[in-house]
């Protein structure tokens, strides 16, 4: 299963694993893999705490780490000096207060409001340019991160060739062939064909369209491309190879690991949620997001609902609501980044058992394939 991107990152398998927890982070680089941090739920010192944690525990291993660099976002915001939850417009405010109220979801308490004000004041302004600026500077404080990945937007042209003097390579994710053109020219060295089956931000073509239009786009500069949505099996990664992709980027299978930093509700969410659960809303971030529906997702889309905010607005006013709801324990509003896939993951497993299975049925495949290939 080795490719060239294995050589350039020093990794053993292609298999990519995009989480916003460091302990799958962890398990899947120590397993062969190449764990990258999602790292816009962090404030810059937390971040800090997280990667010096990887550090430590992946036995000297590389690893990536992953931003949000948007185009369109709230530029009043982003230069603002005051707490970014004190910006949001009173319309879509009252709009999550009345919706959590008529649910009976009770305010927090005292404490629990303190906690979440910090928690939110840390990560308001992570989905700028400015913001995923100072998440790059503390990832550039560690040695062991060789890969930083956009996973909106085209980098900075000037970012990219920062990054590439310091030996790290970069990353960016596209749903569209256009997006990839694009990130060819800026310079990246991966790019990752997100079909609409992923969860987190997506677009609408499927993941066996997108990827060899991509490949025919960026191959001959010397970009490699890794496949994205809807993988969760031995036989795609296969399938993603005969595309002409050098490997792939899973997120939503790790979701239902105990190393995961999912909930317990938040897993059993995940475990009842169907295929078509996994819904397009705009509900988290103002931009197209592939998550699970739930009564709050689905308030967000009734006729006379106010506009989606851009970022880092509505993911402000989303996770606001969504500390409310978890400390409620109400998973019939509870709604988080997940792709189609989740309508094959029934219980929880392990990290290391979901690479194991991935390398397994992937050489079972090759073998069932190779006697069609010498015909």
């Amino acid at each position: 299963m080795r490719t060239p991107i294995c050589e350039r990152l020093g990794c053993e398998v292609p298999i990519f694993a995009f989480s916003h927890c460091r302990d799958v982070v962890v398990e899947a680089t120590r397993a062969g893999g190449f764990g990258v941090l999602g790292a816009v739920s962090f404030s810059p010192e937390q971040l800090e705490r997280e990667l010096k944690w990887i550090d430590e525990h992946v036995d000297g291993k590389p690893y990536g780490v992953d931003v949000l660099i948007p185009s369109n976002y709230d530029k009043a915001a982003e230069a603002g000096d005051q707490p970014v939850q004190d910006m949001l417009p009173a319309e879509q405010r009252q709009f999550m207060e009345d919706l959590l109220a008529s649910e009976g979801v009770p305010e927090l308490g005292p404490d629990d409001a303190k906690a979440a004000r910090e928690d939110l004041m840390g990560r308001g302004r992570n989905s700028t340019p400015a913001g995923a600026r100072k998440l790059i500077d503390v990832a550039l404080r560690h040695a062991q991160v060789k890969l930083v990945v956009s996973a909106l937007g085209t980098p900075p042209k000037a970012l990219v060739e920062e990054l590439h003097a310091r030996d790290i390579l970069v990353g960016s994710l596209c749903g569209k062939p256009e997006h990839a053109a694009d990130q060819r020219d800026a310079g990246v060295d991966i790019i990752v064909a997100q079909g609409t089956e992923a969860g987190g931000h997506t677009g609408q073509i499927s993941t066996l369209v997108l990827v060899p239009q991509v490949v025919d786009l960026v191959s001959s500069a010397g970009v490699a491309v890794l496949a994205a949505g809807g993988i969760s099996r031995g036989s795609q990664i296969a399938a993603a190879f005969a595309l002409g992709a050098q490997g792939v980027w899973m997120g939503t299978v790790w979701l239902g690991t105990r190393e995961s930093e999912l909930t317990p509700m938040e897993k059993d969410v995940l475990f009842k949620a169907r295929t078509e659960d996994a819904v397009q809303r705009k509900y988290q971030t103002g931009k197209t997001v592939r998550m699970i529906r739930s009564k709050a997702s689905e308030a967000w889309e009734r006729p006379g609902a106010p506009r989606h905010l851009p970022p880092p607005l509505q993911n402000v006013l989303y996770h606001s609501a969504r500390i409310r709801i978890e400390k409620a324990r109400r998973a019939d509003l509870c709604s988080f980044p997940a792709g189609q896939v989740v309508g094959t993951m029934r219980e929880e497993t392990s990290v290391r058992q979901v690479v194991a299975d991935l390398m397994n049925e992937y050489a079972e495949t090759a073998e069932r394939l190779s006697p069609l290939i010498n015909l």
